[in-house]
């Protein structure tokens, strides 16, 4: 693997956030004296310095295909990066403390890309779990002991049902006719009660003559003339009191009869 060193120092040194930071003692490769060195964990790549303030590094480990794993050392708190292969060095490191070198032990055996890559696996795994789940249940939610459905009200609690209303109502000179839908005819008031049908319910107001032309034209000379204004007060006072005795009989049910 070729490595740009300008580029790895500047990586090395630059302020993008770091996994771990801190002091490390490092036996070296051909004595096994220990040195202490400051050590800089960014993705999968371990770099260590000479000091704090160093502006190079003096080395870096790219950590793929190895394995962190503690070992037994003369330096308390020591850890091993064995990779495979029989010429692979193996680094031995030592922390100054069990909470850092357990936190460094963390750290560099989830460092790795084939870590992430199993970490996805996994993650993707559960999604696509979640998914079928999620499908099977609401296929099947359905009579489920969970699903909630609203409890039709009794007789004493249901509110006054009105008459229901065709989907489209068909129109005339393009107003909508009540009394003019198809296929539906209404049978007499055979209740003998006034503005109510056979089950107590109240009917809607009888609408006035609608006025046809005789021509051809809307504007033809056969049109009939509009209406004045004294037929349109006599028809609002004419529904106005019709809606307010359909209103006072529906207080009157809702209150119940008086003791």
């Amino acid at each position: 693997m070729k490595l740009n060193e300008r580029s790895l120092a500047f990586y090395a040194t630059c302020d993008s956030p770091a996994d771990n930071a801190g002091f490390l003692y490092k036996r070296g490769e051909r004595h096994t004296a220990y040195h202490r060195r400051w050590f800089v964990l960014k993705g999968n790549m371990l770099f260590y310095f000479e000091e704090r303030e160093s502006r190079e590094p003096v080395g870096v480990i790219v950590l793929e295909g190895c394995n962190v794993e503690l070992c037994d050392s003369a330096e308390e708190f020591a850890f091993a990066i064995r990779f495979g292969g029989a010429k692979s060095r193996t680094y031995v490191l030592a922390a100054e403390s069990q909470a850092a070198m357990e936190s460094w032990v963390k750290s560099l055996s989830r460092a790795s890309f084939d870590y992430m890559r199993l970490v996805v696996r996994e993650l993707e795994k559960q999604l696509e779990e979640m998914r079928w789940g999620l499908a099977a249940g609401c296929g099947g939610c359905q009579g489920q002991p969970g699903s909630w459905k609203p409890k039709p009200l009794g007789p004493e609690q249901s509110p006054e049902r009105l008459p229901a209303l065709p989907a489209s109502l068909p129109k005339e000179n393009g107003c909508a006719v009540w009394n003019n839908v198809p296929g539906i005819q209404r049978p007499p008031d055979t209740s003998g009660c006034d503005g109510q049908d056979s089950e107590g319910h109240p009917q809607l107001p009888p609408l006035p003559l609608r006025r046809k032309a005789s021509g051809s034209e809307p504007g033809g000379a056969g049109a009939a003339a509009p209406q004045g204004p004294s037929t349109f007060c006599q028809l609002h006072e004419r529904y106005g009191r019709e809606v307010t005795r359909l209103r006072q009989h529906w207080q009157d049910r809702r209150r119940g009869p008086r003791p």
